[in-house]
């Protein structure tokens, strides 16, 4: 009897055991309840318009914060969806974790240049030459200005943008674009009282490795403020036109 009595007691702590840990292990269980959600921003070196406090009113607007639910009750397919529906977000992944939080990771659209075109247009461009809403968040972009329209932006702005960003010290040093009549380009430094003239947009990277040679070895010594215009149209040569 005692040995029967051992072993019922050592069957019960073993099916206890075995259920505690499955009601750790699913975070679904049916006393498991939402602590929070934990957001998460992808790119976090990239500039973007959204902001953790932002995606969390998202959900509370949309009425989607699991904050205090059921684990059970919590759709993450129905949150991811309704954010990636969202127009400054790019993708959306959602799951539940086993300390009883949440999780949301957020891919936002990347601004990458701010089109101010002759024709009264006003618009972001993304990393992938998508058209972004107009937004009040102020942000340190590159401007581009001129004649432009919309396929021009898609397909030549974005590129080029992308390009410059890439790169720390254009990225600091352009601050602007401005696309004359037949479609070539003008740069605006930040430093340096001239303008860059490219031609076409095309073999930007041959373009500006030949400028920033100019500027170590050339603007160094001249000094930067003494010429009015710079032209690296052409290959193998660089004009400038003395103030």
């Amino acid at each position: 009897m005692k040995k029967l009595v051992i072993v019922l007691s050592s069957l019960l702590i073993a099916v206890y055991l075995v259920f505690v840990f499955v009601i750790k292990k699913n975070p679904d269980g049916p006393e498991a309840v939402c602590k929070g959600v934990k957001i998460e921003i992808a790119q976090e070196g990239d500039a973007g318009f959204l902001t953790v406090d932002d995606v969390r009113k998202l959900l509370t607007v949309d009425q989607l914060n699991p904050t205090g639910l059921m684990m059970d009750e919590v759709n993450t397919r129905l949150i991811e969806d309704k954010l990636a529906s969202k127009e400054l977000v790019e993708s959306a992944e959602c799951y539940k974790a086993q300390d009883g939080m949440v999780h949301v990771i957020i891919k936002q659209r990347i601004p990458v240049i701010r089109v101010m075109g002759d024709n009264g247009d006003d618009y972001f461009l993304d990393n992938h030459g998508q058209r972004m809403p107009r937004t009040d968040y102020s942000c340190n972009l590159l401007v581009a200005t001129g004649h432009i329209n919309m396929k021009y932006g898609e397909k030549v702005l974005a590129p080029v943008a992308n390009i410059l960003r890439k790169s720390e010290f254009w990225n600091d040093q352009i601050v602007q674009l401005n696309v004359l009549g037949d479609g070539t380009m003008e740069l605006i430094p930040r430093v340096g009282d001239h303008i860059i003239y490219i031609g076409q947009p095309t073999n930007l990277r041959s373009k500006l490795d030949r400028l920033w040679k100019f500027y170590v070895y050339g603007l160094n010594q001249a000094g930067w403020n003494k010429y009015s215009r710079i032209n690296v149209e052409f290959d193998n040569q660089i004009i400038c036109k003395r103030k």
